[in-house]
């Protein structure tokens, strides 16, 4: 039984469709990543998952429970957490009170502020410095390592990668390794098709709110995929 499935979902802003019949899977222990260029419906895809977005149509399983219609909060308590795109911090508060906050959704596992120090250890350093404060790169690790003190049984990322340079945007992908080793299955959203691929076993590309390619990525070639993610049949010289 898949840890998440999603069945033909279709989700609304009004009477815009963002996403149009909608479906794929999320085993335990998998990292899936979802592509597809601004616009395509990958966050509103997040959003319908954690119950941010009410105004669906179709299922949405987790753990073989229906919560297409569960509030957002009950799917938190469920297991299943969001890494916002913009990480979403409280500038006000400080790095360890940032992280905190996660261990209000009240689950127990193997995830603690310990860990999590462990994780980042440059977030120990900075534990009482204002999260404002912060770098885009720490700011992330902070956002991440909240998600981490829900204890959650499913991650779900949104753009960690947004705006951050390269050799930040590696050493926070490699955390991802000790994040599965505890059990924690990962959803990627990602634009760099590239990096999408080399982190994750299954792919999805959304295109205008459909997806336009699924599977193992090392079956696919970048033609396949650019060809997917844009719309467009790529031309062979």
């Amino acid at each position: 039984m898949p840890l998440l499935s999603i069945e033909e979902l279709d989700v609304f802003y009004g009477d815009f469709q963002a996403l149009h019949g909608v479906s794929l899977q999320v085993e335990e222990g998998q990292t899936v990543s979802i592509i597809g260029a601004n616009g395509a419906g990958k966050s509103t895809l997040l959003n319908a998952v954690t119950g941010l977005n009410n105004e669906k149509r179709g299922r949405v399983r987790f753990a073989g429970v229906d919560i297409t219609a569960t509030p957002a909060h009950a799917i938190a308590r469920a297991g299943v957490t969001l890494v916002p795109e913009g990480r979403r911090l409280f500038a006000s508060l400080s790095v360890e009170e940032n992280l905190l906050m996660g261990q209000a959704c009240g689950r127990v596992g193997p995830w603690t502020l310990r860990g999590v120090y462990d994780l980042f250890p440059r977030l120990q350093e900075l534990q009482h410095l204002l999260a404002s404060r912060l770098s885009g790169g720490q700011q992330q690790m902070v956002s991440i390592g909240r998600a981490l003190l829900t204890n959650p049984r499913l991650i779900l990322c949104d753009e960690i990668s947004l705006g951050l340079a390269p050799k930040v945007i590696l050493d926070i992908y490699s955390c991802f390794r000790a994040i599965r080793a505890s059990g924690v299955s990962i959803v990627l959203i990602e634009q760099n098709v590239a990096q999408a691929c080399a982190a994750a076993e299954q792919i999805y590309c959304l295109l205008e709110g459909r997806v336009s390619l699924s599977g193992d990525p090392k079956q696919f070639s970048m033609e396949t995929i650019s060809s997917a993610y844009f719309g467009i049949q790529v031309q062979r010289a």
